[in-house]
Formats: structure tokens, C-alpha cells, sequence
């Protein structure tokens, strides 16, 4: 039995017709398009310190008067920190920067082969301290706020436990914590790495790599919709530019170090040690109840890289007595460029921020 198809061939026809028009239109808007109108990274900033392949930034205030005690921005190890800079009108730091804060972001570069062998200590005790110590030598301070962003928050955490004495405020953002919080499918998969096999083979665990795994966590919607739906928005250049800064910053995956990666997959996946006390750097244990400043926590509502559950999990592990948690409606990459939160967030971190000050 044939399958009914309602459509008439001259329908048919319009619409292929329709279809080819707007391709060719949209490879003419391709043609025009250049590298520098996709490269992210909008708001003016200067390099501070650099150690390795680590960079210190602080980007130009834009108010008379910032506020006195600067925020450094601690991003995780799997991205690129430019994803909260994309462009002018999806930029958290130039938002925060309007709203009077004092910027500063480290820049953790792309390891080589010979960073196989940089450990979580190297990254803790190293390089987030001695950009802190930088800071605080340049602004005569004895405390900074430190920001911290997915992974790069569980590393914040890490350190204002083992440094509490060098921590004002404490934000982290779409943070895990309880990395067993199983409707996480991630925190799922990564009960099946062998994180030792891997980082024995391989050494730095290649960008491409974790980035396929993140792309499996949503195949459908990360692999194939957003190219169908790119057909809808070839003929808008702006939405073109969008789209093509955001498969930048996807597709831009730095290797990870080896030792590092073994340390964090071993001790925070597989073995949940954070929450529960057992995590080890530098030749100290991670207490979580040490964290006593002021803490932030934000938090995704539809996030499939760190469920709520894993952020939310942060309050029953900090042993502050002034703990706010914050949640938006979106999912994981939401929290950079979504429109409700880029008009929400960056107040609701300066005011928490200004109350505290």
C-alpha cells in the first residue's frame, strides 16, 4: 500500500525551487563573512602575568569608580573562556564590567605534550595562586572574589578550601559538586572510563575526544538539528555570525593534561571525594567546611552537563553561614548567551556583590 502523501508536484517543486534560492543566498552571505567577524573575545583587556602557557588578564574597567575588591574568574580546563565574552551583546564580562566590577580572567591556553605531567596541584596551588597572589600584590589587598565557571568552579572550591584566609566571596556557576548525582548522563558515562588507560595511551587527553563525548550527550540536538536549522537562519547575517562564533567555541577544544585529567576523573567522578572530604592536593585534603566566605551558587535549571542536583549539593558540604543559590531557567550553555540571563545574572552578582563589599 503506497504511503499518502498530501503534497501536489507543483508544491513540490515551489518549494525545492524555494529551498535552492535560499542556499545560494545564504553560501553568497557565507562568502562575505570573514575569520575576524567570528572571532570572539569583544571587550578590551590586558595581559597581566603569564607563566607557561597560563595567562593573567584584567579587562578595562568602563566605569569611573569599580568596585574595591576585584573578581577573578577562574573557567574550566575543557573549554575556552571566551564563551562568557562572545560578542557585544552576549557578554557577561562586559555586562559585570558595566555594573562595576573589577575583571580579572585567567586564560589556561592549550597544554602541549610536555604539560602531560602538570597536576591538579600544579593548577590549584600554582597557577590560581599565583594569579591571586599577582592581584593582591597589585591592589594592596589581603582578599579577592573569585568567580568560578563549571569545572573551573569545583576548582574555585578546591582552592577558597585550602586558601580560605585569600577569599572575600566565592561564586560558582554551573559547578559540580556531587559528581554521583545520576540523572546527570555524563556523571553516567563516567563510571565506564578508565581514566589511567587513557592518560597511559594517550598521555594529554585529546580536545576532540571529550568534545565528541559532550556532543553524544545530545546527539540529535548537538550533531544534527542545529545544521537542519541552520537552513532558517542562512539569509540573517547576524544569526549567521551567531551561529558560526558558537560552532567556534565548541569545535575549540584544548587537550587536557594528562596528570590532571587523571586526578580529577579518578578523584571526582569515579569517587565522588569531594563531598566527601577525601580529595587530596598538594599533600592536603580538600574540606569543604573550610569554605566560610560569603558563597554564590548559580545554577542551570536545564543543565545536561551538571544537573541541578550535583550544584545544588553544595550547601550541605560549605561550612559559610551566608550561602545564596540562585537558579535560571536554561541549560548549560544558556548561562553565557541566553537574553533572560545575560539581563538577570550580571545584577544579581553585582548586587549580592555590592551588599557584601
Amino acid at each position: 500500500m503506497p504511503f499518502p502523501v498530501d503534497i501536489r508536484p507543483d508544491q513540490a517543486l515551489r518549494e525545492l525551487v524555494e529551498l535552492n534560492q535560499k542556499l545560494v543566498r545564504g553560501m553568497d552571505a557565507l562568502g562575505r563573512i570573514r575569520e575576524e567577524d567570528i572571532t570572539p573575545g569583544v571587550t578590551p583587556k590586558q595581559e597581566l602575568w603569564r607563566r607557561d602557557n597560563v595567562v593573567l588578564y584584567r579587562f578595562t574597567p568602563v566605569v569611573e569608580k569599580p568596585f574595591s575588591v576585584p573578581v577573578l574568574i577562574v573557567y574550566a580546563l575543557v573549554n575556552r573562556p571566551y564563551m562568557m565574552d562572545l560578542q557585544e551583546d552576549r557578554s557577561l564580562i562586559r555586562k559585570l564590567l558595566s555594573l562595576g566590577m573589577d575583571i580579572y580572567l585567567i586564560d589556561w591556553g592549550y597544554p602541549r605534550p610536555s604539560d602531560r605531567w602538570l597536576t591538579l596541584d600544579d593548577y590549584v596551588n600554582g597557577y590560581i595562586d599565583d594569579c591571586v597572589e599577582f592581584i593582591r600584590d597589585r591592589t594592596e589587598l589581603e582578599q579577592i572574589n573569585l568567580l568560578g565557571v563549571c569545572q573551573g568552579g569545583t576548582l574555585g572550591l578546591c582552592y577558597s578550601a585550602l586558601h580560605p584566609e585569600k577569599v572575600k566571596n566565592l561564586i560558582t556557576m554551573v559547578t559540580p559538586v556531587d559528581f554521583h548525582a545520576w540523572e546527570g548522563l555524563l556523571n553516567v558515562w563516567a563510571q565506564h572510563v578508565d581514566p589511567d588507560l587513557l592518560v597511559d595511551a594517550l598521555g594529554n587527553v585529546p580536545g576532540e575526544f571529550l568534545n565528541f563525548g559532550f556532543l553524544m550527550l545530545k546527539p540529535f540536538q548537538l550533531s544534527l538539528r542545529k545544521y537542519v536549522d541552520l537552513l532558517d537562519v542562512l539569509e540573517d547575517e547576524d544569526e549567521l555570525l551567531n551561529f558560526l562564533r558558537m560552532e567556534k567555541w565548541i569545535f575549540d577544544s584544548p587537550d587536557q593534561a594528562g596528570e590532571a585529567y587523571r586526578q580529577f576523573a579518578r578523584d571526582f567522578y569515579l569517587e565522588n571525594r569531594l563531598i566527601k572530604g577525601e580529595v587530596e592536593i598538594g599533600g592536603r585534603l580538600v574540606d569543604l567546611d573550610k569554605v566560610r566566605m560569603p558563597v554564590l551558587n548559580l545554577y542551570a535549571e536545564h543543565d545536561h552537563l551538571v544537573p541541578p542536583s550535583s550544584s545544588v549539593a553544595l550547601k550541605d558540604h560549605v561550612g559559610t553561614d551566608d550561602y545564596t543559590v540562585r537558579s535560571f531557567p536554561v541549560g548549560h550553555i544558556g548561562m553565557y548567551v541566553s537574553g533572560k540571563v545575560q539581563r538577570d545574572l550580571p545584577p544579581a552578582i553585582a548586587e549580592w556583590l555590592t551588599e557584601r563589599e
